[in-house]
């Protein structure tokens, strides 16, 4: 495994009195892509926000570069260099695709992603950029979303569920790119629930079942059957 950029160690994750995750242990190292697979419900979700959080922790419950950051405040966080595109993508409504965009860049972090960037990438967006983004076809708002993250120069990109409610030639088309965006060192954990996209596109994974690590492997040495036991306990 390369350098390792960040540690979840013994993460517990609450929702008022609702417990969503039971101590869960992963690690991603620098430019990984790592899948998050798991049934609805099964915590990936709260994995995602707890690491940028949005859910408080116990604070070396995660650990960036062997700091404790699970304390820390959201804007902290993303000033370390991790960036979340959301579930349902959280577009402004009333900014246009180029303002959503900039908005992504107001840390100042520095890096290779600018508007140009990000226009090379997603050309349609260029030619809507000033259109106001929820007007814009669900698979052109996850791109938006994309860029956006992307705006603010992460290390550590975090996708949650970008391909869900999209049409399959739009998500193979977001999937093409993502290439691109991890060419050059970026490191990405991905929730997924296409269990053949996922392990496509990644190098190892971590199965959540009912809040905990159910399975954890390389992609291309787990089997169909190891997955369904680690979906459903069957």
């Amino acid at each position: 495994m390369p350098e390792t950029l960040l540690t979840i160690s013994g993460l517990d994750a609450f929702y008022n009195d609702f417990q969503a995750l039971y101590g869960v242990d992963l690690a991603i190292g620098v430019g990984e892509v790592v899948a998050i697979i798991g049934a609805n419900g099964a915590g990936k979700t709260t994995l995602m926000r707890a690491i940028t959080g949005f859910l408080k922790s116990r604070p070396d419950a995660v650990t960036w570069k062997g700091t404790a950051i699970g304390a820390l405040r959201v804007d902290q966080i993303a000033a370390r260099g991790i960036a979340l595109v959301p579930e349902g993508r959280l577009l402004f409504p009333s900014l246009s695709v180029e303002e959503n965009l900039i908005i992504g860049g107001q840390l100042g972090r520095r890096g290779p992603w600018n508007l140009k960037r990000v226009y090379d990438l997603f050309p349609v967006l260029e030619e809507r950029r000033l259109v106001p983004a929820t007007a814009l076809s669900g698979g052109q708002q996850q791109m938006v979303a994309i860029g956006r993250a992307l705006m603010a120069n992460p290390e550590l990109l975090l996708l949650d569920e970008i391909s869900l409610g999209l049409a399959p030639v739009i998500i193979k088309a977001i999937y093409d790119a993502l290439p691109s965006i991890v060419g050059e060192g970026l490191t990405a954990m991905i929730v997924e629930q296409d269990i053949a996209r996922a392990l496509s596109v990644s190098s190892r994974l971590y199965c959540l079942q009912e809040g905990r690590v159910s399975l954890a492997g390389r992609s291309d040495g787990v089997t169909r059957a190891a997955i369904a036991n680690a979906y459903f306990g069957v």
